[in-house]
């Protein structure tokens, strides 16, 4: 079962905390994400009316889908707790959090679940640092094979 990971999430902020939710999906999109067919580019969350909301997360059109195919990228809704949301909610009042989905996946019982992430936006010179860290660990891993 594919995993879809949002890569840009991790060089754009620093992430504070993940949570594990559902998400409300229709038939045909299940059957695409099993395909693996999904993108996250330019996806996010957001906190409206005690509810958390994925947007623009792009899913593909299921290729054996009929009349009955979803839009790509119309809003779903997450499934978490209300204690969770709740202290998302206290999180996100704070300035500069922000939620952002990190990865899509099938859990045990074949269930769709979205990780989202608490995060803080990085600078770029914190990008900078990033990727040298990141370069470090390559050249290491390459010298100890």
């Amino acid at each position: 079962m594919p995993e879809i990971k949002n890569r840009s999430a991790y060089h754009e902020y620093f992430i504070e905390a993940k949570y594990e939710a559902g998400i409300a999906l229709l038939g045909t999109e299940v059957k695409s994400l099993r395909e693996g067919k999904a993108s996250f580019n330019d996806s996010y969350c957001l906190l409206h009316g005690g509810e958390i909301w994925i947007r623009s997360l792009h899913i593909a059109e299921y290729s054996h889908g009929t009349v009955n195919n979803h839009d790509p990228v119309r809003e779903r809704k997450l499934l978490l707790q209300k204690r969770e949301i709740k202290k998302i909610e206290a999180s996100l009042k704070e300035k500069g959090f922000t939620l952002v989905p990190l990865r899509l996946y099938f859990n045990e019982k074949s269930l769709v679940k979205v990780e989202i992430g608490l995060a803080k936006g990085k600078k770029l010179h914190d990008k900078r640092e990033t990727i040298k860290q990141k370069d470090a660990e390559r050249e290491m891993k390459r010298y100890l094979k």
